[in-house]
């Protein structure tokens, strides 16, 4: 009697010689790490035998001396007499301030440019396709100094633009009105956190129980006792309070709100504007690669193109649109160094003043290379983990 188990093909031995593939293989793997070894510890001992011979120290020791340097316009508390630590954290703070922001404000622009280039409205649909070409035909830093040089051309403080109530536009940069929060709020905001990702889980597990027996469950109860009776609780409890603090021009300067600096806020408009051109494009290729019997079925049912577009529509597209999207968002954080052109210190800038003050280039170059590999590195691994979700699976 045979049996149904199938049989494992006979393994062929080990020659070592090359003219086996495996043995091959193994050999020049081994023979290229060798040689990038090689090269690595050259480029260190060469670069240690130069620095001796310059008598120029090395190490991160220079990081706990007093900087010395001003820093303008800082997230958090800093003055010259704080360390090279403190600053280059403060470039950090400065550095995601940049990046952060614009990826949001640079994703919303660009899905509302692509989604015009497709409307049937022809004037808005040439003002998008205009807007998409003349930005992404000009260098990012002929824009950067084009909004800074606009910037400094408008008016002094005392002259300042009011478009609305409580905004102010001038040379000084964009004020606006500020919410002033203390450790009590920052409770509150944990609290509101927290409750949205629990309501987060909570919708997704309804929605499961749904796919299971077909019966809907209402998700509003949960998102009104999470994310807005939690916080109104904490609140009352942590005794936080909430206003608005409204600038005011005293003298030659503003008081109160919240302060956009000129270089800061150019070199936001510019990336923001930069990027959005190009993910603009990558919207629209990929809301056209959606087939259009998906739409057509949808509106067959009646259903309105708002509804299409949002339901239907861009949750497909956003199989295409998230890997080349990923790469537009490291192109704006890795672009952000050019605030060196405009005066704002990044960590690129304060990297570059500790490298003139100190002598410690390669520490601060590899400080540099550190953080802007440590910010891409989070970018690419949380884009792939939404990419992985949102992506088909087989049967």
């Amino acid at each position: 009697m045979t049996s149904s188990t199938p049989k494992r093909p006979p393994q062929r031995p080990w020659r070592l010689s090359l003219d086996d593939p495996r043995v091959a293989g193994i050999f020049w793997q081994i023979v290229v790490v060798g040689i990038a070894v090689a090269i690595v510890a050259w480029l260190g001992w060469n670069a240690a035998h130069n620095l001796s011979a310059r008598r120029i120290s090395t190490g991160f020791a220079f990081l706990g001396r007093e900087a010395g340097m001003p820093i303008a316009d800082s997230w958090i508390d800093y003055n010259p007499k704080n360390t090279y630590l403190r600053a280059f954290i403060v470039g950090i703070v400065n550095t995601l301030r940049v990046a952060v922001i614009g990826i949001v404000l640079a994703t919303v622009l660009g899905t509302l440019m692509g989604i015009a280039r497709l409307s049937s409205n022809w004037l808005l649909s040439r003002f998008a396709a205009v807007y998409v070409e003349v930005l992404r035909d000009l260098p990012l830093l002929l824009q950067l100094l084009f909004w800074y040089v606009l910037m400094q051309g408008l008016p002094a403080a005392r002259q300042a633009w009011r478009p609305i109530e409580g905004v102010f536009l001038s040379n000084r940069g964009l004020i606006i009105p500020s919410i002033p929060f203390g450790d009590a709020n920052w409770w509150v905001l944990l609290a509101l956190i927290i409750g949205l990702a629990v309501f987060y889980v909570v919708r997704r597990r309804l929605i499961a129980q749904q796919m299971l027996d077909g019966r809907p469950r209402p998700a509003w109860p949960y998102a009104l006792g999470l994310v807005i009776a939690l916080p109104v609780v904490v609140s009352i409890i942590a005794g936080a309070r909430w206003s608005i603090a409204l600038p005011e021009l005293r003298g030659f300067n503003f008081v109160g709100g919240w302060t956009l600096a000129p270089e800061y806020f150019a070199l936001l408009i510019a990336l923001v504007t930069y990027t959005s051109a190009f993910i603009a494009e990558i919207v629209r290729s990929g809301i056209q690669a959606v087939p259009k019997g998906q739409s057509e079925a949808a509106k067959a049912l009646g259903l309105k193109r708002g509804f299409v577009l949002r339901h239907i529509v861009l949750p497909q597209a956003l199989r295409v649109i998230i890997p080349p999207m990923t790469s537009q968002y490291l192109n704006l954080t890795k672009n952000s160094s050019l605030a060196v052109a405009v005066g704002y210190q990044d960590i690129v800038s304060v990297a570059n003043t500790t490298l003139n003050q100190t002598g410690q280039a390669i520490e601060a170059i590899a400080l540099i290379m550190l953080v802007f590999l440590t910010i891409s590195l989070g970018i690419s691994f949380f884009m792939n983990w939404y990419n992985a979700r949102i992506a088909l699976v087989e049967r």
